[in-house]
């Protein structure tokens, strides 16, 4: 009997330390660092915009980790080249997920990489926080319960762009921007709302649209040109939109007298590269402008941005250091770093942003923010760029779309 006792005792025994030790390496994972991957362009003509953005995250990953961390636990990340484009982004995905083992990923600087990879992201099992790719079909026509977005997308920047539009005396109106999705659908979205808004407007069947990465744009600015518009919108970006000014310049594009707006040019890394060849007097829109908040957390990231780097933050380093901030509401408010509890944080999650207190609307995963227009203004020879003046910041839920409009189905 003792015998047979002692054996059950024995087998008891093994069980539980079985358990314990098929336990442990979950138990381990839990206390382990909390990995975020992020994928943004880091080579080529648009590399600084992914310099800034991974300059964001390590700032707000610097941040939490001083304060204690998310749940007690640190965070790090792994920042891959998508290069712009959707293959190679789509396989960082997967080697971010699969071999990483991250928690969630951040990113994404294109629209046309944004279309291949949202789709896939529900497969991925991750949530995918957009922080730059603006194609509004990703919060969409192709919105899913693992992607969110925390800056503004198209119909939003464009609607304001739009109001900013119809307050000038041009009538006639063209384009020239990258071609594909982001260069196409600003100028749709900004055509639609500027012929809502002002009935005597022509858009122009005319439009021009240089590849992504195209060096050259004499024969393309000559073409507007000669088509004689009244205003143009450019959604060129980054080392295009640079190349594109400078050569605009020496063809004496900007002594026509048309009203320019710039969809991004607001932004710092081209400012900044740019410096006083940045032309004055013409319109810019920017995600993000670092003064026009005047909030307890746009201080503490436009200070602190400043001392660590010595220029001013763009609005892809605010929107990978609002991310962060998003990220960390949401695995606090589930509790836990599963991703399906955090993606459903997610939904509807109200934070405080640089930008203000930011909304993730539950029906379509947009985050509702302000888009900022501003005229070039003088240097600021401090900061080596050309100021805003004057400065609109647009009310987010006067220019962000209806869900009804959205044709995403989340809500459904």
């Amino acid at each position: 009997m003792n015998i047979i006792f002692g054996k059950r005792i024995n087998a008891y025994i093994a069980m539980l330390c079985v358990a314990v030790f098929m336990s442990a390496p979950a138990f381990a994972q839990d206390k382990g660092p909390i990995k975020i991957g992020a994928i943004y362009i880091m080579s080529g003509s648009a590399s600084a915009y992914g310099k800034f953005a991974d300059q964001g995250l390590q700032l707000a990953i610097d941040k939490i980790n001083s304060e204690g961390g998310i749940l007690d636990r640190q965070v790090e990340y792994q920042i891959e080249d998508g290069q712009g484009e959707a293959s190679v982004a789509i396989q960082n995905a997967r080697k971010l997920v699969y071999q990483e083992g991250v928690d969630a990923l951040v990113g994404l600087d294109s629209s046309g990489v944004a279309l291949s990879l949202v789709p896939i992201m529900p497969d991925l099992g991750v949530p995918l926080i957009i922080t730059h790719a603006a194609t509004p079909d990703a919060t969409g026509a192709k919105c899913n319960s693992m992607t969110f977005r925390v800056s503004d997308n198209v119909a939003q920047h464009m609607n304001a762009a739009a109001r900013v539009a119809s307050q000038s005396d041009a009538k006639k109106w063209t384009t020239i921007g990258p071609d594909y999705a982001f260069g196409h659908q600003t100028w749709e979205y900004f055509s639609q709302y500027l012929s809502d808004l002002a009935a005597d407007v022509e858009i122009m069947e005319f439009t021009s649209f240089p590849d992504f990465g195209a060096e050259a744009y004499t024969s393309y600015i000559n073409a507007v040109m000669d088509a004689d518009p009244d205003g143009v919108m450019i959604s060129l970006w980054g080392g295009d939109l640079v190349n594109f000014i400078r050569q605009a310049t020496d063809l004496g594009f900007f002594e026509q007298d048309y009203e320019l707006l710039f969809a991004v040019g607001g932004a710092t890394e081209v400012l900044t590269a740019l410096g006083d060849q940045m032309p004055e007097g013409v319109w810019l829109g920017t995600r993000y402008w670092f003064d026009a908040y005047d909030n307890p957390v746009n201080k503490v990231f436009v200070s602190s941005y400043m001392d660590e780097y010595g220029h001013p933050p763009s609005y892809n380093a605010e929107g990978a250091y609002a991310a962060m901030l998003a990220y960390k509401e949401a695995v606090e408010k589930a509790g836990t770093t599963d991703a399906e509890a955090v993606a459903e944080a997610l939904s509807g999650l109200t934070f405080n942003a640089p930008n203000g207190e930011v909304t993730i609307r539950s029906g379509d995963h947009q985050a509702l923010v302000s888009p900022n227009w501003g005229k070039s203004s003088a240097m600021d020879d401090d900061l080596g760029i050309r100021t805003l003046d004057p400065l609109r910041v647009f009310d987010p839920e006067e220019v962000t779309r209806p869900l009804a409009e959205t044709g995403c189905e989340l809500a459904s």
